[in-house]
């Protein structure tokens, strides 16, 4: 064609014209193979030279002298099923996605740019069409495989970019240190699965990656330095404590060593880990010591409960006897005899806390009885009281008297008078009279 260029941008050279061949949209006509009429599209001269026709008129394209001249256009028509072939095939390659886009579309274009000069006879016109074709789809499947190039590159961009993002905001933030690390080689691994990157913006997410990783080991170096200092401290410090614990084991102040043990496991706890490999055999020893001393109590709390439990049998038989005292037969007997079992309860000694309350009810029980007793008896002989329901005798007796009088005097005013005041004392004096009875 007249616009055709080389790669360094010259024209090619054309001694014969090319023929007129036109790209169409769709499908190429098939090119129609030549050898089984090579008549139609050539001829041999007199003189043996051999002409293919073209849509621009014929074209010389050699010279036969080897055989008749049927055989030389077999032999220039199967040069061009050759051609045909070969576009036939980048044609199918191209199509099934097998072929090679950039090699196809090289090879088509040589193929195009060689047929006005090829020594062949057949549908040139057909040829070049699927010629262009091929070129057409090769370029199509260029811009295609370009496109999804650049598809990838962008896409293998993005997710480095967001790897990238991701260590630094784990350099930046995560305090969980194991965690965080293993992310970070799970990010190094698919980094190096990520290709497609140019090599600029590969390096400069790189450098990122990078920095964020270092920046991130450096933060964790500082935190388990300070975290090695921190346990040396706490493991001073808990040796300080067993040296405490196991000076306690042998006390028999069962109570307030029992305390200070509670608060130095409350010191233990607050002293923070001791380097991995010394805690567990630092709390063994503390612990040792604590459960030394609590054994020991426990033993001399099992010795004092058999103890306390006889002691409780022995109160049951003072209980058994004290409930059998009758206050009402005879106070005083029963006031010494409460008195005689009130000495023994305190000689028998303490009992098991829960049954404290129990047995300690039972006495009180008793010791209220004879209390209410007592109280009753001098309830019914307090002087006072038989002293106040007296006078309020003699007022009654008073008022009885002045209401007799008035009325033999025709005073019944006065008379009525006095009976109201009279019944107002009789009713104070019989209240006096039931309580003192009621004693």
């Amino acid at each position: 064609m007249a616009d055709e260029t080389t790669d360094n941008g010259t024209a090619p050279a054309a001694p014969h014209p090319v023929p007129q061949v036109h790209a169409v949209a769709g499908h190429a006509a098939p090119v129609p193979p030549a050898e089984p009429n090579p008549t139609r599209w050539g001829r041999v001269d007199e003189e043996g030279t051999v002409y293919v026709t073209t849509p621009d008129g014929e074209r010389k394209v050699g010279v036969w002298q080897a055989g008749t001249p049927d055989e030389g256009l077999v032999h220039y028509a199967r040069r061009f099923d050759d051609l045909r072939t070969e576009v036939e095939l980048l044609e199918t390659r191209l199509g099934s996605g097998a072929g090679d886009p950039k090699h196809a579309l090289s090879t088509a274009t040589q193929l195009r740019d060689g047929l006005a000069d090829a020594a062949v006879v057949g549908d040139l016109a057909a040829l070049g069409a699927r010629i262009e074709q091929v070129i057409t789809h090769a370029e199509a499947a260029l811009a295609s495989a370009k496109q999804e190039r650049e598809q990838a590159r962008s896409a293998a961009v993005a997710r480095k970019q967001a790897l990238a993002e991701e260590a630094e905001k784990l350099a930046a933030e995560s305090t969980q240190w194991k965690a965080a690390g293993d992310r970070l080689r799970a990010i190094l691994d698919e980094w190096k699965t990520v290709k497609g990157v140019d090599r600029k913006t590969d390096d400069e997410l790189w450098k990122r990656f990078s920095k964020a990783r270092e920046g991130f080991n450096r933060r964790r170096g500082s935190h388990f330095a300070e975290l090695d200092k921190q346990r040396a401290g706490a493991k001073a410090r808990k040796e300080e404590l067993i040296a405490e614990a196991e000076s306690l084991v042998d006390s028999t102040d069962w109570g307030p060593t029992a305390g200070r043990y509670k608060d130095l496991m409350a010191e233990w706890k607050a002293a923070g880990r001791a380097p991995k490999d010394t805690d567990d055999a630092l709390w063994q020893r503390f612990r040792g010591a604590q459960d030394q001393f609590f054994a020991r109590r426990s033993a001399a709390f099992s010795e004092r409960d058999a103890e306390f439990a006889g002691n409780a049998a022995k109160k049951e038989e003072l209980l058994a006897d004290a409930e059998k005292i009758d206050p009402a037969a005879n106070l005083d007997a029963a006031k010494a005899h409460l008195r005689r079992i009130q000495d023994q309860w305190d000689e028998i000694g303490k009992v098991p806390r829960e049954r404290i309350r129990e047995l300690d009810g039972r006495l009180k029980a008793v010791q209220d009885k004879i209390k209410a007793a007592e109280d009753s008896k001098w309830r019914r002989t307090d002087p006072e009281a038989q002293a106040r329901a007296a006078q309020f005798r003699e007022r009654v007796e008073q008022f009885e008297a002045q209401a007799e009088k008035a009325r033999a005097a025709g005073d019944e005013r006065r008379a009525k008078k006095a009976d109201e005041q009279a019944a107002q004392w009789r009713e104070w004096m019989e209240t006096a009279e039931n309580a003192i009875a009621d004693r």
